[in-house]
């Protein structure tokens, strides 16, 4: 057998490769609503100047006048018209903007003067978001992202209906997986209920269908040790030491002109940090047949799918002052950052807020699935943990490297196992790296002239852009040359055997051949 075949598929109606309109509420939670607010705001306000500035009338009710000079009918003909012409324009945009999935493509429509048209190809497609406002959340309705490879790339539907959004998300990653679509679903399952029940059903259900994810792959995450681990943050120990120290200082000097420069940068932390603490409440990630799901939200929900195959690089780390509750944080980088993104997707790189030992094992079995259990062990035990021992299978810093890095030598090193690089790197701030050898893109040795001069050099793996550090510096300048030879070689045979990102193939291709 030469190549995978794909698996086929049934869609539903909203896959079906023709044009689609948004949910019909959606002028209104687009912006609708709030023109009106602000409009009733600024009349309510304003009308009696307006009165006075134009018609020179100085009476307590501007109602009299329309009366008395007989411009009533007139005035609410004119309201009515102003209305009509601001609901017909956003009829107009709601029936401008249509969608339509493909096997290949998602395509968007939108704009009544200004056409605008995007395209997002399905085997590029690095994640699927809903998000589900406090208000749409009311009528049903949901945002439906779909990011792909590129900075500013992706599309997105707001609003569908909230079942529609969870179908098409299903429809589109399935397709992304490689499958083909079949057939189309003759109908859709009817909605059981009145629509009170279906709303107050919506609103309480969790994040997650229980029938989408094993039992023992879902991780959650505490109230308490959400707050402790925001309490523990180094950030908020700043912010404490200033308020305390600071505070106490600018009374008794009564140096009141140093708070237009501390308040400011405390207002920011301070919102910052309650902004990440609401992102992370009921948060949840499961491995599901499509990709990991991560969900998060109270009031306003986001949950976001991963497609295997889309993961760059996976950190490990932990702050200084989680040491003492062994507690740990997982990113990852993946090669979208699309600003379509909501800012409650945790800036698309954070997996884990926080967990201990054996919350991070699930996540990393979920992260890289087709890493064996051993090898995960193994990333626990000495890249996590370890503390740099000749046994361990990394390559570490000379004794000579001392000087640059004077607690962290024995345990700054390299390691490749399997089809992945990790990186290990610090004492006190630790962390430790995997890197699928599929999605590296290249690898690159340096030396200045302070490591020519000690015999050091440095090792870059490189990757798509984002917040994880994929260098690796002070190691022996011999060392590094044996293991970028491997690497290469060894990221050179991984590229040519990788399927992951077509996932729907290779599981078709294992049903065939077994």
């Amino acid at each position: 057998m030469t190549s995978a075949s794909a698996a086929r598929i049934d869609t539903s109606a909203l896959a079906d490769g023709e044009w689609h309109r948004l949910h019909p509420a959606t002028p209104l939670l687009r912006g609708g609503i709030a023109l009106v607010a602000i409009g009733g705001i600024i009349v309510a306000n304003l009308r009696d100047r307006i009165f006075e500035l134009l018609l020179h009338y100085e009476e307590s009710d501007p109602l009299d006048l329309l009366i008395d000079r007989g411009w009533l009918i007139p005035a609410l003909l004119i309201a009515l018209a102003v209305i009509a012409v601001v609901v017909a324009g956003f009829f107009l945009a709601w029936r401008m903007h249509r969608f339509r999935v493909t096997d290949e493509i998602v395509e968007v429509r939108s704009g009544i003067v200004f056409r605008t048209h995007r395209k997002a190809r399905l085997d590029r497609v690095q994640g699927v978001n809903i998000v589900r406002p406090f208000l749409p959340r009311l009528v049903g309705a949901a945002r439906l992202q779909i990011s792909v490879a590129g900075d500013a790339s992706g599309v997105t539907l707001d609003y569908l209906s909230s079942s529609a959004a969870d179908r098409l998300r299903r429809d589109v990653l399935t397709l992304a997986s490689g499958a083909r679509r079949e057939s189309v679903a003759d109908h859709e399952p009817s909605p059981q209920g009145s629509v009170l029940e279906q709303r107050m059903s919506e609103l309480l259900a969790p994040e997650l269908d229980p029938n989408e994810a094993e039992p023992e792959s879902v991780v959650h995450l505490s109230l308490g040790r959400l707050i402790g681990s925001m309490a523990l943050r180094d950030t908020t120990l700043i912010a404490a030491v200033v308020v305390a120290v600071g505070l106490p200082w600018i009374i008794v000097t009564d140096s009141w002109f140093a708070l237009v420069a501390v308040v400011p940068g405390f207002i920011g932390l301070v919102s910052y940090t309650a902004n990440r603490f609401l992102r992370s409440l009921r948060y949840s990630i499961a491995g599901t047949s499509n990709g990991i799901r991560i969900g998060f939200g109270l009031l306003s929900t986001t949950n976001e799918t991963l497609p295997p195959g889309r993961i760059h690089a996976v950190e490990v780390s932990q702050p200084l002052l989680w040491r003492t509750t062994g507690w740990w944080e997982v990113k990852i980088t993946r090669a979208s950052q699309s600003r379509v993104q909501s800012a409650g997707s945790q800036s698309n790189t954070t997996v884990l807020p926080v967990g201990d030992r054996g919350d991070v094992r699930r996540v990393l079995g979920l992260l890289l699935p087709s890493v064996s259990n051993a090898l995960l062990d193994e990333m626990v035990s000495d890249g996590m943990l370890g503390r740099g021992s000749s046994d361990d299978g990394y390559t570490t810093s000379p004794r000579s490297a001392r000087v640059l890095r004077p607690f962290s030598w024995r345990r700054n090193g390299l390691r490749l196992a399997d089809d992945l690089l990790f990186l290990r790197r610090g004492r006190i701030w630790r962390s430790v790296v995997a890197l699928p050898l599929a999605r590296m893109q290249s690898i690159s040795v340096g030396q200045g002239p302070l490591y020519r001069s000690m015999g050091l050099a440095e090792l870059h793996a490189q990757t798509v852009a984002g917040s994880i550090s994929t260098r690796i510096g002070a190691l022996a300048a011999d060392a590094v040359q044996r293991e970028f030879t491997a690497i290469a070689r060894a990221a050179e045979n991984a590229g040519g055997h990788d399927r992951s990102h077509r996932w729907g193939e290779a599981t078709s291709a294992v049903g065939e051949l077994s």
